[in-house]
């Protein structure tokens, strides 16, 4: 099975090769977009990622190139025409789901390197500078924390952060009774924005509901 990977880096090669027996593969770091679909000739899967373009004149031209399937390196399919690829008879496969730890604990490493000021401590000390002055930083524990949105990323976030000794606020459309079983209170947006020290954000990008 010939498949192409659009938008690959060295880090796609290299888990690829490592688990992709007997499937031809070919990286193309060029984006998919309409005036790259040519590279995707003679390819029975096109593999691609978040950015590149899936829209139905992206979809017609893989189709009459002989691409039958897409396969996603995302979760999301927001970009994917999933209608046009319905009546183009085309198969479109994703990821099912990313590993919540790793998102959540990169959360908690990113709050802790800006709370921290590590940024600025690792390019002073590059220069032999040793001074506090500008890195103090504030304790987590009774910190009031907000949580935008609890589904499992969000709730395992919070996990992390009630270990830490936080207070949990929450927002969300359908309150996760785990998250609440840490102690959370849920509250509308404006409250949560307004009470938080520190909010995490663990919610897709959709347009808000009108009111």
């Amino acid at each position: 099975m010939r498949t192409i990977l659009f938008s690959s880096q060295s880090y796609d090669r290299d888990s690829f090769l490592g688990i992709a027996a007997g499937i031809e593969l070919h990286f193309q770091p060029a984006r998919l977009t309409l005036d790259t679909t040519a590279l995707a000739n003679g390819f029975d899967v096109v593999c691609a990622f978040i950015n590149d373009d899936l829209s139905a004149p992206v979809l017609e031209h893989l189709v009459a190139g002989g691409t039958r399937l897409i396969a996603l390196r995302s979760a999301g399919y927001n970009h994917v025409d999933l209608k046009a690829a319905r009546e183009l008879g085309l198969t479109v496969v994703r990821v099912p789901a990313y590993s919540p730890h790793a998102v959540a604990e990169h959360a908690v490493a990113l709050i802790l390197a800006l709370n921290r000021r590590l940024h600025r401590a690792y390019n002073r000390t590059r220069e032999g500078d040793f001074s506090l002055h500008g890195l103090t930083g504030f304790d987590l524990v009774n910190k009031r924390v907000g949580v935008v949105g609890t589904g499992q990323i969000g709730e395992t976030f919070a996990r992390i952060m009630a270990g830490f000794g936080c207070q949990l606020l929450a927002y969300d459309p359908f309150p996760n009774p785990a998250v609440e079983a840490l102690g959370a209170r849920y509250l509308p947006l404006d409250e949560l924005l307004a009470e938080s020290d520190i909010i995490s954000l663990h919610c897709p990008s959709t347009t808000p509901p009108a009111t």
